[in-house]
């Protein structure tokens, strides 16, 4: 195989790091859920229902690790779509608040990122097979 064919190990490996820091980054926000006092089960299902993003884009991750990338890349980028849309909906709803765009872009534009990644990534390895 020529080495214009093969996919740099940097743009295979960079979305993945990327994905599990950014899964791990979003699973911190559920650890919130031990202040509520809800009890043993009520924390159970706070941690599964704060982490269920977390635990999709998982599986997906775990899902298209090898040579299935483009699912990889349409679910984060619409899981970036649906925390965006989110935001613009409380942003109409409760007033614009100048949070709201810092939450986009800590949030958001990492998924964006990632997604976009992973689009690269499949394109070049899915160039490299029609030659």
């Amino acid at each position: 195989m020529k080495k214009e064919n093969k996919i740099p190990k940097y743009l295979y490996w960079t979305p993945r790091v990327l994905a599990i820091l950014m899964l791990l980054f979003m699973a911190l926000f559920s650890l919130d859920v031990f202040d509520e006092k809800l009890g043993f089960w009520g924390t159970v299902l706070g941690l599964l229902i704060h982490n269920l993003p977390v635990i999709v884009l998982a599986i997906v991750l775990w899902a298209s690790w090898k040579k299935r990338e483009f699912i990889a890349a349409i679910a984060f980028i619409f899981i970036g779509l649906f925390f965006l849309s989110r935001y613009i909906m409380t942003a109409v709803t409760n007033g614009f608040e100048w949070y709201y765009l810092s939450y986009s872009l800590i949030i958001v534009a990492p998924l964006f990122v990632i997604g976009a990644l992973f689009l690269m990534n499949w394109l070049k390895g899915r160039k490299g097979k029609k030659r």
